[in-house]
């Protein structure tokens, strides 16, 4: 009996420290420049979350942070300071925003204009907060992949927040050299602030959702909110600036405001919110900053030639490889013999013009250094290859290099792609970029289609061990 007991003992032991660790990204989309109100909710939160040892991330407007230093209070931005700090578009809905002015450019030439107009907001956070933000989130949904390219120019590692345009198994991915935490489905919720006092919904969804991440090896839960929730009934921007209305600053107006009480109330949902996930002991609360620590870097050094070459033959979609999970960039930058490197993915869907089956091996050697060449010099993937004056598009170039990686001969066989990464993106142009302050029936389809040509350096990230 003693025995039994011993080894039950053992095997409960054993279960509990087998948990895998859970993490709460709280984040707050810290932007309305308008309702001074908001200053104080911002400082509220911000002084709430470091009395009970919670950092959280505040994503901050360009323009919010001038504001805010204009108007002289330093004690909010003294009080963010002990916070990770985030970006969040300069202007957020004054016109254009950046879906609005990325859907028409393609993605090299989307990407300098993203650089060109939030440059400048990026300079300024770092300026008035002494450090470069740590993350960045687009407004509303008005998301454009050729952002990412300029984020990582701009010195900017994860991309958090939300929205439906890519997705990943509901936790983080690596997508255009940035750590995504987005598209987190059901890890993402929140306490609802009109729920009264408490909202115990919220609190059983989110022991339901630790208790499931914890047992399937750990992963993260995303919650955010915005400062200005907590003082005002409507947001600032619907009322200025809703479906393409762009009044000058002088006829801006300010939200409805919530009364003091009904304010106190909801900043102790949040209070009491933060209190129920903090007292799980296998759960810890991380910043952006914290995001980069808990999971692998992107770059990781594979020799297997023989298993990327099978795998992409199989499927060109993201795979694992001697233990380390690689995108399809990753895998044909290991067939090209290309040291690991962030880059980007095509600027456009190449075509194939090449007829005949095969390549002769020298003309295929020329095609290779080619495409090679291009990657080194651009860093960013061709969108397709030249064989003489025909090509191959991308895909069919690394089918083609896969089947000759595994079966050399004097010519190189043609192999068609088989894109499979594609399922990972939103289909419909309007429900993804569905925001109020964008024109009525924008359409984000270009948008859709430049991101799913990224989809090549798409792959989950891994937590550390």
């Amino acid at each position: 009996m003693l025995r039994t007991i011993l080894i039950s003992l053992l095997l409960v032991a054993f279960h509990l420290h087998a948990k895998s660790p859970v993490y709460v990204a709280l984040w707050f989309d810290t932007e309305d420049y308008i309702e001074p109100a908001a200053d104080d909710a911002v400082l509220r939160i911000a002084d709430d979350l470091t009395k009970v040892g919670v950092r959280a991330t505040f994503k901050i407007v360009g323009e919010k942070a001038r504001v805010l230093e204009s108007r002289g209070r330093s004690d909010v931005i003294q009080a963010l300071s002990k916070h990770d700090i985030g970006y969040h578009s300069n202007w957020h809905s004054v016109h254009p925003a950046p879906a609005e002015y990325l859907v028409n450019l393609d993605y090299l030439e989307g990407a300098g204009e993203f650089e060109r107009r939030e440059g400048p907001g990026v300079a300024d956070i770092k300026r008035i907060f002494g450090r470069p933000p740590a993350c960045y989130g687009q407004p509303g949904n008005s998301w454009g992949p050729q952002s990412n390219s300029a984020l990582r120019k701009l010195g900017i590692p994860v991309y958090l927040d939300e929205g439906q345009q890519v997705g990943l198994h509901e936790q983080p991915f690596w997508y255009g050299g940035l750590l995504y935490v987005f598209n987190m489905g059901q890890n993402q919720f929140r306490a609802d602030l009109n729920a009264g006092m408490e909202d115990l919904a919220a609190n059983q969804r989110f022991d339901e959702a630790a208790r499931r991440l914890s047992s399937n090896g750990g992963g993260v839960i995303s919650i955010y909110y915005h400062p200005t929730e907590f003082v005002t009934s409507e947001f600032w921007d619907a009322v200025n600036f809703k479906h393409g209305a762009n009044p000058p600053r002088e006829a801006w107006i300010r939200p409805h405001r919530r009364t003091a009480k009904d304010s106190e109330r909801c900043f102790g949902v949040l209070k009491r919110f933060v209190e129920h996930m903090k007292a799980n002991s296998s759960v810890q609360f991380v910043t952006a900053t914290d995001l980069l620590r808990i999971y692998q870097r992107p770059l990781t050094r594979v020799s297997d030639r023989k298993a990327a070459a099978e795998s992409l033959l199989r499927g060109i979609v993201f795979a694992e490889v001697q233990g380390q999970m690689q995108s399809p960039a990753d895998m044909l930058l290991v067939l090209l013999n290309i040291e690991p490197a962030i880059v980007d993915g095509p600027t456009a869907r190449g075509t194939t013009t090449y007829k005949r089956a095969s390549i002769p091996a020298s003309a295929w050697a020329k095609t290779v250094a080619d495409a090679a060449d291009f990657i080194r010099r651009n860093h960013r993937l061709p969108s397709e290859a030249f064989v003489g004056a025909d090509t191959l598009s991308l895909p069919d170039f690394a089918a083609t290099l896969a089947d000759s990686a595994l079966h050399p001969a004097k010519e190189a066989r043609i192999r068609r792609g088989n894109i499979q990464f594609e399922s990972y993106f939103a289909t419909d142009p309007h429900k993804s970029f569905d925001w109020i302050i964008h024109p009525e029936g924008f359409d984000g389809a270009h948008l859709l289609d430049l991101g799913r040509l990224q989809g090549w350096t798409l792959k989950p990230a891994v937590l550390a061990q």
